[in-house]
């Protein structure tokens, strides 16, 4: 029930639109009730030969309601759909921005493909909220209330037996529905969910699939999938059926009830007999209103599961928060970024990442973190930008901490070229201006220059119009690497973070953008984070991470001299890169 009050909330903002759009409804079922039992009576009256005068009112309204019952229904179906847009459209802009504060931390829990099935098929399931639950109830309970106002002209005992047949067919047949369907809802959109998450990790998990022979043992692990929703939606389409079937029972069952019923009254004169073949279309007409409700039931039951799903991901707290009042960065191209005791673990996990590091960069000196793969370099680089925060300690900007600072403001002040920076299915000037929306062309093309570019991107066919595929996947490594860099470089932070930016290339390939990447830590306060003592000798200050522990610094030939940690990695290193 919190799930359905919460949705219900989201239509609020429609409300005018709503209320018209179910006036309109009942109009149209007003307008199809009208016809169908007046020109009953109209048949039945013409065939006693009266004047064509005393039918005059009959054929009008008969007439009208044939021409409104299109007009009303289309309307409405203007007005609502309108409506539903617009909700979803409000609906993805709220999720996708309750979604954002989540990333990385909270959002690594899922998988790709269930979160897209969750912004896609969920919010789109939503719609089915207004379109066929709100909506068909209120015209339902309206449009009862009308025909049993209308047989109570007649005879009382007839509205109730009409009313107890809308309430079979619109209350009793949903509920048996909804009680054989019960959890296939919820089963359906969970199998739905899984089928395009393994559909998107098997595309883009395809090469590997082919190497290691597995492309067919997935090609059955989605059949079997595939199968088991087919099942399901077998077994909806089942219960659709005996829906249908249960309904037009009840509806016949009613029209000759009421004939029944009304035939004595005619024979006694209580009723003109005129108005037989009235009550009985009356009926008829009047079970198109609750018809829907059956159908209205089952969407209910995928509407809550689809709005539990995103209600689980919306409701997860965010690993980091901002003040209500953030302090302003202070202008100036020169910051300090300092770690002073901090300690850090995963939530998911029990063991501590880091332990008490203390480390200060200074405006225009170049700091190397080094150590093996799993220390917590990484971990470091992304405390910076608040993916999460410190368990203990604190991170300080200009003496400040860091959390005292809007997001937006802090991550302006840290570019960051990363091992595996993702680069968008988009042109490569689109690339770029993800740094600088506003960028100039001549300040993209200085940005291509300084980064080694200019040679490769003068040899495409479109320049910088060049589609480059998802994740890049068009370009070389090292091409990737260096539009990261032209990346940084257009953003011209004054901390530059750099997280294994040469790792996995070829060492001809490492060289040219390690000189790519002098220019850019040239007058910045820098970070580089490695596992691999490559040009060392240009840092200011080299710090030996293992085991979440700053285990040793110094510059690169103190260090040497030391003959510790530091030198067996170098010397291990210098092995393997001489190696034939």
């Amino acid at each position: 029930m919190n799930i359905l009050l919460r949705l219900f909330k989201l239509l609020w903002p429609f409300r005018w639109q709503i209320l018209l759009a179910t006036l309109l409804g009942c109009a149209t079922i007003a307008s199809n009730i009208g016809l169908l039992s007046m020109a009953a009576y109209l048949i039945a009256a013409a065939a006693l030969g009266p004047l064509l005068v005393t039918l005059s009112i009959p054929m009008y309204i008969v007439r009208f309601a044939g021409v409104s019952r299109a007009g009303s229904r289309y309307a409405e179906r203007l007005v609502s759909h309108d409506a539903t847009f617009r909700l979803l459209t409000r609906l993805r802009i709220w999720v996708y921005s309750r979604l954002e504060p989540l990333a990385p931390g909270h959002l690594l829990t899922y998988r790709s493909g269930d979160i897209l099935a969750r912004l896609v098929s969920d919010v789109d399931e939503l719609q089915n909220v207004y379109l066929r639950v709100f909506s068909p109830i209120i015209v339902a309970i309206s449009m009862s209330a009308v025909t049993f106002f209308a047989f109570s002209l007649f005879d009382l005992r007839l509205a109730w037996v009409a009313v107890a047949f809308l309430g079979a067919a619109g209350l009793g047949v949903p509920l048996l529905v909804g009680l054989l369907a019960r959890h296939l809802g919820r089963q359906q959109m969970e199998a739905q969910a899984e089928l395009k998450t393994l559909l998107v990790e098997s595309i883009q998990g395809m090469p590997d699939l082919l190497v290691y022979g597995q492309a067919r043992a997935r090609q059955h692990q989605i059949s079997d999938l595939n199968q088991r929703l087919g099942d399901i939606q077998q077994r909806m389409a089942s219960i659709n059926g005996l829906q249908q079937a249960l309904n037009d029972l009840c509806m016949n069952l009613a029209i000759v009830v009421i004939l029944l019923l009304a035939i004595p009254l005619v024979s006694a004169r209580a009723i003109n007999g005129v108005y037989l073949g009235f009550l009985a279309l009356l009926m008829l007409g009047s079970f198109e209103a609750v018809q829907p409700l059956a159908q209205a039931f089952q969407s209910l039951g995928h509407s809550l599961a689809a709005g539990k799903r995103l209600l689980n991901v919306i409701d997860a707290a965010p690993a980091v928060t901002e003040r209500a009042e953030p302090l302003p960065v202070t202008t100036g191209t020169e910051h300090t970024l300092e770690y002073r005791q901090v300690r850090f673990a995963y939530a998911s996990q029990q063991e501590t990442i880091l332990h008490d590091i203390n480390l200060k960069l200074h405006p225009g000196r170049r700091v190397a973190l080094v150590g093996a793969s799993g220390s917590g370099k990484s971990t470091l680089a992304r405390l910076a930008l608040r993916f999460w925060d410190v368990d203990q300690g604190s991170i300080l900007l200009d003496g400040q901490d860091i959390r005292q600072y809007a997001l937006t403001d802090l991550r302006n002040l840290i570019a960051m070229v990363d091992q595996n920076t993702y680069l968008f299915n988009n042109t490569i000037r689109g690339n770029l201006r993800l740094a600088r929306a506003d960028a100039s062309d001549s300040e993209i093309e200085r940005a291509i220059e300084r980064a080694q570019l200019s040679t490769f991107i003068e040899g495409l066919p479109d320049g910088l119009n060049t589609w480059i595929g998802e994740q890049g996947l068009r370009l070389s490594g090292g091409e990737r690497q260096r539009l990261a860099i032209a990346r940084a470089l257009l953003k011209d932070a004054p901390i530059l973070i750099l997280d294994e930016a040469t790792a996995n290339l070829d060492p001809e390939t490492e060289m040219a953008l390690l000189d790519a990447l002098e220019e850019l830590m040239r007058e910045r306060t820098t970070l580089v984070i490695t596992h691999r003592l490559v040009a060392m000798e240009r840092m200011d200050e080299i710090l030996v991470l293992d085991a979440g522990r700053i285990r040793e610094r110094g510059t690169h030939q103190e260090l040497l001299q030391e003959g510790a940690l530091y030198q067996q990695l170098f010397a291990m290193q210098g092995g393997i890169l001489t190696m034939p």
